[in-house]
């Protein structure tokens, strides 16, 4: 029982630790993995390259892959630039095999494995969390988790070796082969994690359970398996989502069905490679070697056909360009990145503000079907939701200061958004009886100043707060006279009281709804300050917020 204690100890370790390792180096990345995805992928090579970089440092692929879906949503990468970066991310997901093979074999682990648990606990526990501190004590803590499980895998592996003797085995059929495949796949699938999974496949195969031939097709599989993580992903997400992880499962299938075919001769090859690099002998380099040089292989199969493969995919996956209704920006599976989920809440919440600002526009012309401002509206309804929902999700992760405090915007931009499409609806159901000649042009000013505002709030990019401060307040005091004005000609009867009611009912929904959208554009640009990086406009303050006690759309 001692051998399997220590493999079911040695696993649960694994995954313990790649888990902080992998959150603590993405929380520490943030910004920097977003600069680099964004700035470093001008040609396909550069994308390949950057993708294998970054892998390498986050060791996750689906860390980078979701990343990647997030910068493509955001049109920041075109498909052709992110495909290039998922050929890169597999290959820098194979850095596992390597620190497996060339550290976890040849070094006493405990020498800095403790320690390293030891000082990365002391600063994940010394800084605030969310910040860099104690995210990068996090991750080392699970760098040193990481060696120690590989210890305990060793020792349980080495116990079994006498009761399973795979490695002795004369030969390795075509249907073994496959068996092996599947078994890889599975362990992927069970773990989430191919580097888990490539890890326990070398350790088994370096001490001496697992004969080569049979720990390669595991490799092969383990690679495969790790698709499962993007199809589950991609279920009802993006059609961007959608492409990204049809391409991630094509390049690992073929690849995967290609070394299978020619394992023989491959593992010939790379055994005398690795003789004649002068490399270290022994089961776990030969296997972080095949696994490095069948993902290369991948990329050379594919690379020629990467414009008709993105061409495909475009044609396969296309937008549902007339339901409105469906979040174009929120996708579940970029959650786990804190900024590139804020980046895309911020992009979610534009698209919101251009379908609410069209309702008042139409409402201030006058002439808006009603049954269009209706459906509208209930469009609006729907992604408020799924805002909504994206929130909560990423209130349960790990954010950052910044982010924790900014996040709240979400709500109040929400609330901006859902009063003022009550009120193009209120604006809409008044229709007065007639026009009244002493204000027919203070009205058409009122109109025009009124429509300024709103579009000086419905370009986030270009918003200006100072200016467009400056221009709610002008707008409340001109409102403030031409009420005066109506409510003096009621007094003096040239116009009929419900008239005066109804057109003082317009010109107020009207200045609230401009109100209601400069808010929201203000709090919109401190999210947008924050998704860059940037320090929030010292403009923006408390009073943009909106109040529990804030009158509802059409009162008094």
């Amino acid at each position: 029982m001692s051998p399997i204690a220590n493999l079911l100890g040695g696993v649960g370790l694994f995954l313990l630790g790649m888990h902080l390792m992998t959150e603590g180096l993405k929380l520490t990345a943030g910004h920097a993995l977003r600069t680099v995805l964004a700035r470093s992928t001008g040609t396909r090579l550069r994308g390949v390259l950057s993708g294998t970089m970054i892998t390498s440092l986050v060791q996750s692929s689906s860390a980078v892959t979701i990343a990647t879906i997030g910068f493509v949503n955001a049109g920041l990468l075109t498909l052709p630039q992110a495909v290039a970066i998922t050929y890169g991310s597999n290959i820098g997901t194979t850095m596992t095999g390597w620190l497996v093979a060339i550290i976890g074999f040849h070094f006493k682990i405990q020498m800095f494995a403790l320690p390293a648990i030891g000082v990365g606990m002391f600063m994940r526990l010394a800084g605030p969390r969310g910040q860099r501190l104690a995210a990068i004590g996090e991750a080392l803590a699970g760098f040193g988790i990481f060696f120690l499980a590989i210890d305990m895998l060793k020792g349980g592996f080495t116990g079994l070796g006498q009761h399973l003797p795979l490695a002795s085995a004369n030969s390795v059929g075509p249907l073994d082969l496959v068996l092996f495949v599947g078994s890889g796949f599975v362990m992927t699938v069970l773990t989430q994690s191919s580097s888990a999974a490539i890890a326990l496949i070398l350790t088994a195969a370096g001490s001496g359970v697992l004969a080569i031939e049979a720990a390669a097709a595991m490799v092969i599989g383990a690679n495969i398996g790790t698709t499962s993580t993007a199809v589950l992903a991609a279920v009802g997400a993006t059609p961007n989502a959608r492409r990204m992880a049809a391409a991630h499962v094509l390049f690992n299938v073929i690849t995967g069905i290609v070394a299978l075919i020619i394992l023989p001769l491959m593992l010939a090859l790379l055994h005398l490679l690795q003789t004649k690099l002068d490399l270290e002998s022994g089961a776990p380099v030969l296997l972080a070697l095949f696994h490095t040089v069948f993902n290369l292989l991948g990329v050379a199969l594919l690379w020629p056909f990467t414009g008709l493969l993105v061409r495909k995919l475009e044609e396969r996956f296309r937008p549902k360009e007339d339901d409105e209704a469906r979040p174009r920006y929120l996708d579940r599976t970029i959650v786990a990145t804190p900024v590139l989920a804020l980046q895309a809440l911020t992009l979610e919440l534009g698209h919101i503000g251009h379908i609410v600002v069209r309702m008042a526009r139409l409402a201030l012309a006058g002439d808006a079907p009603m049954m269009r401002l209706e459906r509208d509206a209930a469009i609006v309804e729907q992604l408020i939701d799924a805002v909504g929902d994206f929130t909560a999700l990423m209130r349960r992760g790990s954010l950052s200061a910044p982010l924790a405090e900014i996040l709240p915007n979400a709500i109040g931009i929400s609330r901006y958004f859902r009063d003022t499409t009550a009120l193009t609806l209120a604006v809409s159901r008044i229709e007065p009886t007639a026009m009244v000649p002493e204000l027919a042009e203070p009205i058409a000013q009122f109109r025009r100043s009124t429509q300024a505002v709103i579009d000086a709030a419905a370009e986030p990019e270009s918003f200006d707060e100072a200016a467009s401060l400056q221009g709610r307040q002008a707008l409340s005091r001109q409102y403030e006279e031409l009420k005066s004005q109506t409510l003096q000609l009621g007094s003096l009867g040239h116009v009929p009281v419900r008239q005066v009611v109804e057109l003082v009912e317009i010109f107020k929904d009207s200045e609230r709804m401009a109100s209601y959208l400069v808010k929201a554009a203000s709090l919109l640009a401190a999210m947008r300050a924050v998704a860059a990086n940037r320090p929030p406009s010292p403009e923006a303050d408390a009073e943009t917020m909106p109040k529990e006690d804030k009158p509802a759309a059409g009162a008094n």
